[in-house]
């Protein structure tokens, strides 16, 4: 029988954490609020959640998913937008609390890989994860491997630059691939037409109660699958940024599947088959090489639990 892990996936409002055996099936989950102000204090949350897991399972090993940036050595955490860690070891201090072996990924990493390893790319050996979410998020896998680059902080391809001199993005850099491809910049997109007056939008506005700052992304998609035909070509031309995107990415990489996960995902193929016909009709060398599939992920937000502890265990 393959040992238990423990997987703990940090956020800026939550902490996550799961027991889950070879299988990738999640035995039992645990979820507490996260202090995100205070890196003491996430970090006994954090030991906290594996202790009382620990607790009531014969756990191996523990793997932590952090949104930010994760050394070479997958130990210290140099910088985490979200969370108030600057340098810091966390893989030391955690070990030293909960006595098991620790191992500290980036999240979406860890989601990349626990789409790899029992999700939508479970039968390739290469696999792009695409997370569309407030930002835009990326892990790849190669050859069966997860890549992280030279020092450990490859695959942020939300700030691959697509618009030369483009919108302001929250990194700094103008023209971002979130900035027009992430369920923050459908929001946007759609609040501003409302503003303005568009005769289009007004249903949207009606179901936000005649306030247009009140418009979400689940609204969207919901008027969307309802049939409005704005939402519907908002989500799509959100799609054809993706697919381009995509484009760009198969350039490089030339993975087997691309999955498409985070909230937005949840509009399928109102977002899916623009982002496949833009891809399509971007491609480099289109006619003349197999072509990827881009695929819905299928963990949802499990999967950077189920892919830290994964990542943790081998």
């Amino acid at each position: 029988m393959t040992a238990l892990a423990c997987g703990v996936d940090v956020g800026g409002t939550k902490i996550l954490g799961g027991v889950v055996d070879g299988d990738g099936t999640i035995v039992e989950e645990l979820r507490v609020t996260s202090p995100a102000t205070d890196p003491d204090a996430i970090q006994q949350a954090i030991a906290s959640v594996v202790l009382e897991l620990k607790s009531r399972h014969e756990i191996s090993s523990v793997g932590v998913g952090a949104a930010g940036y994760i050394d070479k050595s997958r130990s210290v955490v140099m910088f985490a937008p979200n969370i108030a860690w600057r340098d810091v070891d966390l893989r030391q201090g955690l070990e030293k609390q909960v006595d098991l072996p620790v191992v500290i990924e980036n999240d979406a990493n860890a989601a990349a890989w626990g789409e790899f390893a029992y999700g939508a790319g479970s039968d390739v050996d290469d696999l792009l994860l695409v997370t569309v979410g407030t930002g835009v998020g990326g892990g790849i896998v190669l050859d069966g491997s997860l890549y992280r680059g030279a020092f450990g902080v490859g695959a942020e391809i939300g700030h691959m630059r697509v618009v030369p001199g483009g919108i302001q993005c929250g990194c700094g850099n103008l023209g971002c691939f979130e900035q027009y491809a992430s369920g923050s910049a459908l929001v946007r997109d759609v609040r501003a037409a409302a503003k303005s007056g568009s005769l289009l939008a007004r249903d949207l506005v009606e179901r936000a109660g005649g306030d247009p700052d009140a418009i979400t992304g689940p609204l969207i998609t919901e008027c969307a699958q309802a049939g409005d035909p704005f939402a519907v070509e908002a989500l799509a031309t959100l799609g054809r940024w993706l697919g381009e995107g995509i484009a760009s990415l198969t350039a490089v990489l030339d993975p087997a599947v691309v999955a498409v996960g985070g909230g937005v995902a949840d509009a399928d193929d109102l977002l899916l088959e623009p982002a496949r016909a833009a891809f399509h009709a971007q491609l480099t060398g289109r006619g003349h090489r197999p072509e990827l599939q881009i695929r819905k992920a299928t963990l949802g937000n499990s999967a950077g639990l189920i892919g830290a502890a994964d990542l943790a265990r081998r």
